[in-house]
């Protein structure tokens, strides 16, 4: 090791120390994202407002009024449940996971990619003054968690309704104190879909005390695909609000009735129409103080994931049109009388005044001891996946690969953030540390396919190699391309497990390329290259060109790869001194 490199690193260490005797909660109040902010400075926004993968987004109102609550889909991502708090709508911070480990925690203590939480939805309870998360795992039942604070502890996860296929779950408090649940159902468990039910539940909404009806059928029509409903109450009229068609080229419906259980009439209210904006649908309405509406939605964009976008809601006849309405809106080539299209720029919402510019946070100096609230694990975390230190890195270990090992697909303790804009560069600073032959670490842009460059002991010496394969999720094997060799920049004196050390700099870029399909829609494609360095100034580009993808019902994801071979070795890792994500 260099000596300004170690004095560098002394001194980060001593700063660090330092920090970690404050508090452990770091702000991210008003933090500016360098590669994406919907802020226009202007009074104006411009869509998505998160430009990140939050699959199936909920939002409600606080108990205040004057905050929003925004969550979404995490599957099998671990923590669980994001809670992101807006005071505009425009303008979001990370501040909370609801979910600390996935029940049952052996079920989950591997990944299991696309299972754990589908499409939650998030309300305040006026009547108990509690906030409620119910979302449905496909395979285990309705769940539940609760907490007088987004911001502080929610219960431990509660199977209310166990059973399998029950999906996209929200609950409505009547007037009268009476609890009803919504809920979509995945073929795939119980071989039918397309349709939506009702039953009552107890008023704490912890039982189900009556059995499910169906109150919409899309099988065999446009409204196909029927799923992630969302139920409100206005003027007397029940509402159910939910996607139909299909992921990535549907639409939003809405649907009214005098009774919960129907029957429901409906009317598209939302369509890409002359759009480039495909599938514009699933999320939630909120009704702000100044009288206004407003729907927060998803548009599918492939490798990045479901990125959260924000419409104006308009009232007319009694139905809502969302987005703005520009002649007539068509659907399957029909003539939508209430639906309008995604806005790109619009007035920012209405909440009686501005409020600072807000992003949730990418990068991170690992200078607390409290892991940055962006980061997940593939997996409940167990202790052996990594730890932060009080010496401004976070250390993450070697995932132990099975006898039968084929790739990462396998491994829980990848440490991994969403992607946070069409356009990025992330570099990391770390230190990788082998005790034995084959353990290595590096950075990944990880889904069905992944590539990474890592840094593995070969010897007495590191090899830099790009680590790539093709679907994973198929249990593909990987490829390895060795790109130099480096030596240690430092080696342990003593004899007793004596370990090589080896300092780098490693960088990942994505660059949107888009491309168009066969019939003409718009594709979200995504080339990702690769870079290195050694004093952090000068970086040279390095192994092959990958085709960044999306994992299981999640966008693909960046961050800290490590490994080793199957056997009884002393554990490797690698220290991540900091994570910065710039244009």
């Amino acid at each position: 090791m260099q000596k300004t490199e170690y004095i560098n690193r002394t001194m980060k260490k001593t700063i660090a120390t330092l920090l970690f005797a404050l508090p452990l909660m770091v702000s991210a109040e008003n933090y500016k994202s360098q590669v994406w902010s919907p802020d226009n400075g202007d009074g104006t926004f411009t869509n998505p407002v998160i430009n990140a993968d939050y699959s199936d987004p909920d939002v409600c109102v606080g108990a205040s009024g004057e905050d929003f609550y925004l969550t979404a889909s995490s599957f099998n991502c671990i923590p669980g449940l994001p809670i992101l708090h807006s005071k505009d709508l425009v303008n979001w911070e990370i501040i909370n996971y609801a979910i600390k480990a996935l029940p049952p925690y052996d079920r989950y203590a591997t990944p299991q990619h696309g299972n754990g939480v589908w499409a939650p939805s998030i309300r305040y309870n006026e009547y108990n003054h509690t906030y409620y998360i119910y979302w449905g795992d496909p395979d285990l039942g309705v769940f539940v968690v609760t907490a007088k604070d987004p911001a502080g502890e929610w219960t431990e996860p509660k199977c209310v309704i166990p059973g399998k296929g029950m999906i996209d779950t929200t609950p409505l408090w009547d007037e009268d104190g009476k609890c009803y649940l919504v809920n979509g159902w995945a073929n795939s468990r119980c071989q039918f879909n397309s349709v939506l039910t009702v039953r009552e539940m107890s008023a704490d909404g912890m039982k189900q005390i009556g059995d499910p009806v169906i109150v919409f059928d899309g099988n065999g029509t446009n409204d196909r695909t029927a799923e992630g409903p969302k139920f409100y109450k206005r003027d007397g009229w029940y509402w159910i609000m939910c996607p139909a068609g299909g992921v990535p080229i549907g639409h939003q419906l809405a649907m009214r009735s005098k009774s919960p259980y129907g029957p429901y009439e409906s009317k598209t209210v939302l369509a890409q129409g002359t759009t480039d904006i495909n599938g514009p649908h699933q999320g939630g309405w909120i009704h702000l103080k100044s009288g206004e509406d407003w729907f927060l939605h998803f548009q599918d964009k492939e490798a990045y994931g479901r990125v959260v976008w924000l419409e104006p809601v308009k009232w007319v006849d009694n139905w809502p049109t969302m987005g703005e309405k520009v002649g007539k809106v068509k659907a399957y080539g029909k003539t939508e009388k209430y639906s309008g299209q995604p806005v790109l720029t619009y007035k920012k919402p209405n909440v009686g005044k501005e409020y600072p510019v807000c992003n949730p946070v990418e990068s991170d100096e690992f200078n607390t001891s409290v892991l940055g609230k962006q980061w997940q694990w593939h997996a409940n975390y167990d202790q052996t996946f990594g730890m932060p230190t009080p010496y401004g890195y976070y250390r993450v270990f070697c995932h132990r690969q099975s006898q039968d090992y084929k790739n990462l697909w396998e491994a829980g303790n990848l440490l991994l953030q969403k992607t946070p804009a069409d356009n990025f560069t992330a570099t990391a600073k770390l230190t990788m540390t082998a005790k034995d032959e084959g353990q290595y670490g590096g950075i990944i842009c990880m889904g069905m396919d992944y590539s990474s460059i890592v840094l593995r002991r070969v010897g007495d010496e590191f090899q830099l190699q790009q680590i790539t394969c093709k679907q994973a999720d198929k249990g593909k094997p990987e490829t390895v391309k060795v790109l130099a060799t480096l030596k240690p920049t430092a080696a342990d004196k003593i004899d007793y497990q004596p370990s090589l050390h080896c300092d780098l700099y490693m960088q990942l870029k994505v660059e949107y390329i888009g491309g168009k399909t066969k019939s003409g829609d718009n594709k979200h494609e995504a080339k990702v290259t690769f870079a290195y360095s050694k004093d952090g100034k000068k970086f040279t580009p390095c192994g092959d060109a990958f085709t960044m993808r999306q994992g299981k019902w999640i966008g693909a994801k960046i961050g800290i790869c490590a490994a080793e071979p199957a056997g009884k070795k002393v554990r490797g890792w690698v220290d991540v001194d900091w994570f910065r994500v710039t244009k």
